[in-house]
């Protein structure tokens, strides 16, 4: 069974981590696909979260997209030296590691 409180705290970081890697990357010529995957999965993730707080029964289903966004963000983001990109990077691994769970 899916640690709930788990999921949303790893969900609500990425948000914030995801959030500021589009801020970041907004500057840099050849990050525009960082800033995209960035956006979606903040906005995936701040859904995921509020969907498992809540207990709705589409919270499974979200979870698994939440899961692939995370790991799609992830691997654009390790492509980049900057250390938002490092910093994110690590939060969507976390957080799809809370998704699975």
């Amino acid at each position: 069974m899916k640690n709930i409180q788990v999921s949303v705290e790893a969900c609500l970081a990425c948000m914030v981590e995801c959030e500021k890697c589009a801020d970041g990357c907004l500057i840099v010529k050849d990050h525009l696909e960082c800033v995209k995957l960035c956006r979606d999965c903040a906005d995936i993730c701040a859904l995921c979260a509020r969907l498992c707080a809540r207990g709705s029964k589409f919270a499974d289903a979200l979870c698994e997209l939440c899961v692939k966004c995370c790991e799609d963000c992830a691997n654009e983001c390790k492509k980049h030296d900057m250390e938002c990109c490092k910093k994110c990077a690590d939060a969507c691994k976390k957080c799809a590691e809370a998704c699975k769970m």
